[in-house]
């Protein structure tokens, strides 16, 4: 639904700190998204500014599994980067809290939809009964 496009220009700001075991690397990342409405579909952009810190060990001896290592001079920010962005994004991202969403019926957007919009909806268990009733009733007293 909504995430950051490729090749989007992300600003970063980060502190790199040598402690015993490797490098600490603290930052803050902001990055534009772009994705689609939950509700209506229409397209929506938005950014986001994350933080994350992360230990590069300096040896695989110390670290465990899971632990990122440097790669010689190197280190790689990708992934604690794209895991702090993920965390941050909407499940269900909306244009506007008010955005009300598309038809059920239609598909319309119902923005864009006359005021009272609907569709009668009959349901399909009594519409073969639906014929048996004339359409006005005269029977009836007023």
């Amino acid at each position: 639904m909504i995430g950051v496009p490729k090749g989007a220009d992300v600003e970063l700001d980060v502190r790199l700190e040598a402690v015993m075991e490797g490098v600490l690397v603290t930052g803050t990342a902001q990055t534009p998204l772009r994705g689609e409405c939950a509700r209506c579909l229409e397209p929506l952009t938005s950014h986001t500014e994350v933080g994350f810190q992360e230990l590069f060990f300096y040896s695989a001896e110390d670290a465990a599994e899971d632990d990122s290592l440097l790669a010689g001079e190197l280190l790689d920010l990708e992934p604690a980067f794209r895991d702090a962005v993920v965390l941050t994004l909407p499940l269900s991202p909306v244009c506007s809290e008010d955005c009300a969403g598309l038809c059920v019926e239609c598909g319309i957007r119902l923005a864009d939809a006359e005021p009272g919009h609907k569709h009668e909806v009959i349901d399909a268990r009594w519409a073969k009964l639906q014929g048996l009733v004339p359409e006005h009733n005269n029977d009836q007293e007023s």
